[in-house]
Parts: C-alpha cells; structure tokens; sequence
C-alpha cells in the first residue's frame, strides 16, 4: 500500500519500519480477537503477559543475551537513568565516567549528586567530533563502574573500540544505536537505551544488567521505583509498565529476526550511511563534523560554515520532503539521523536534493 509519507531524519522519536506500523494499525481495534486494543487491556492479563514475555525472549534471542544478564523495562527514558545507575550501582560512591558529547556529559553531571566522579576522558577540547583514546585510562581503583555513551546522538560520534577499564563495570548508554549492529553483551556490565530512537515508541527504556549488579543492600533513601532489584523481582510489572511501548518494541524485534537479525541490520546501516559520507566527503559545500573514524552509522551531522546557509538549507530540506534535518540547538548545523527504519532509498533522495541544492547556491 502506498502512503503519503514523508523522510524523517529526527533523531527521535524517529522513523518506525513500515511493516511494524500496519501490523499495529490493523490490531488497533482488535488485538488478536482480545475485542481490545493493547493501550487498553489490562498489564496483568494472561494476553499482555504473553506480549512481554515474547518481547523478551525475541530480544534474548537477537542479542544472544547471557541468561546471567536481566531485560527490564523501565519507563522514564535514558534520563532517568543517568540517576537510577549511580543510585544503584554506586556502592563505593566513586564512578568514573568518558565524556565524548551531550548526554554522557548529563549522565555525569547528574551522577555528581550521588558520588565521586571522575570525567577520566573527553573530547570536549575539540567541540566532541571524536571520541578519546581509551586504550590505556586513569581507572580509579575504587571506581564502581566506568561510563560510556556508546552513540553520542548529538554530536554523531561513536566508539571505535569500547574502553579498557581494567576489570571495572562498563556501563553503555546505546540509546542511538541499540539494535543497529551486533553486541557482545557480556562486554558489559549494563547496557540500556531509550526505545524512542531507534525501536519504539517515546516513554521507555530497556535496561539489560548483570545480575550480580542487581543489589538489594540499598540505602533507605533510594526511591523504590528506582531500584533496579524491585523491577527484577517484578518482571518489570510493579506498577503498570509503558505497554504501548513494550507492544511496539515486540514488534519490532520480530521484524529484525525476519529479516536476518543485527548482522544484516548492520550491512544495511552500513550501506546507507555510505551514501551520505561519501556525498560530504566530496562535497565543496557540506562537510561532515566527526572525524571519519568516529562517525555514526545512526547519527551523521554536516554544516556549510555559514549559518545562514546552513538555514537556508533546512527550510529548503523540508519543504521537499525531507523533514527533521535542522542539528540539535546546541550545536546548530544539520543532522540526518538514518536509524534502522530509515530505508537506503531515502538517503539516496536526501543526497541528490543536497546535490541539486549545492549546484543552484554555489
């Protein structure tokens, strides 16, 4: 069927698998003869005990998720982890934490009110267009856990090799590249990400921890709803999860079985985003901001140098057809955000306006 679709390069919420979006559509009204819509069954009923449980085991499968490792899904997005982690994870009270952009930089500010933390590398000298060398780091020997955002949405970089933090918990903010590739989730102590970018609907994060992590020797002052061992101990049901968002994300992580799981999901990112390097590497008007070896497959941000112009081309993206191309606020620019869903045909479309554009405004 053929619909009145835009591009959608947000970098979320963003762009949702075609397929995903009819098969929600068509069980709207009715899901699978229940006589109701998901949004309005009740989370203690055998039907949505099936959903979680279903999206579980699909992305236990997809991931190959050690069965020492819990999936929780907990609402509040990644913001509230930057809070959750150092209030459950922080047990010496020290953390150290790799600021490479935005989000990992929040996550540490926020995790200050917890602890100790040491900002032990950044790339803040050179505005986060790459990511530190994390081969050899100043690791506090008393450091609970080492913190990363392994996807900087913003800023567009991404690691290249994931830090050697000599024997300590490596804690992974992968909101803007969950599911894009393959991941070796022992490599980690916690991996969580916000669904809104890259496999759901906004209002959820999926948390996968190490259950030796998960501790129950928490201060007093550790609001329940914060404490990672309640939600495990409840399969994620201590209070009404975000059922929409867990739907849809069961949706999604069988449309990623179906077509070959992350390994054909990462050939199909890495294709795609090929278009629009290539395109800004030989361009004599836009010009990629990360260096080449740290750039996004999910992410890519470019400029002009000239704001104006820069503007100019925002407005004329979107009234093409390409909507969602202006770069965050705190960095100005453009930012195509070329997440999973986001098909190869449409990159190619965004390239060949931009040639078009740079050809007229030479």
């Amino acid at each position: 069927m053929k619909y009145d679709r835009i591009y959608n390069f947000s970098a979320g919420p963003a762009t949702m698998p075609v397929e995903v979006l009819e098969e929600v559509a068509a069980e709207m009204m009715n899901y699978k003869g229940s006589g109701m819509c998901v949004m309005e069954m009740s989370h203690r009923s055998k039907v949505f005990q099936t959903i979680i449980d279903e999206a579980e085991a699909d992305l236990r499968e997809l991931m190959n998720i050690p069965s020492n490792y819990k999936v929780l899904f907990i609402q509040g997005g990644a913001t509230l982890q930057f809070a959750m982690i150092p209030a459950n994870l922080m047990k010496n009270g020290v953390a150290d934490y790799i600021v490479t952009g935005a989000w990992s930089k929040k996550a540490a500010e926020e995790a200050k009110k917890y602890g100790k933390v040491n900002v032990i590398a950044t790339s803040k000298d050179k505005n986060f267009s790459y990511v530190p060398d994390v081969s050899d780091l100043p690791i506090d020997e008393n450091a609970d856990y080492v913190y990363i955002c392994e996807n900087e949405t913003i800023h567009g970089t991404t690691y290249a090799n994931l830090p050697n933090t000599k024997g300590k918990t490596l804690v992974a903010d992968q909101s803007s590249m969950f599911l894009s590739k393959p991941c070796n989730v022992s490599d980690y102590g916690m991996i969580y990400a916000g669904v809104q970018k890259n496999v759901g609907p906004a209002g959820m994060v999926v948390a996968i921890i190490r259950e030796d992590l998960i501790r129950t020797d928490l201060p007093e002052w550790v609001p329940t709803y914060m404490r990672y061992d309640i939600h495990a101990e409840n399969g994620s049901m201590y209070n009404t999860p975000n059922c929409w968002a867990i739907y849809v994300c069961g949706k999604v992580f069988k449309y990623l079985k179906k077509i070959g799981g992350l390994s054909a999901m990462q050939a199909i990112n890495e294709d795609k985003a090929k278009v629009l390097y290539d395109f800004l590497d030989s361009s004599k008007m836009f010009r990629g901001t990360v260096e080449k070896k740290y750039r996004s497959l999910m992410n890519i941000p470019f400029v002009t140098g000239d704001e104006a112009m820069d503007a100019k081309v925002v407005a004329a993206t979107k009234a093409a057809g390409y909507d969602n191309l202006k770069g965050h606020k705190s960095v100005g620019g453009l930012r195509a955000s070329t997440y999973n869903a986001m098909p190869k045909e449409g990159v190619v479309a965004l390239v060949d306006f931009l040639k078009k554009f740079e050809a007229e405004n030479q």
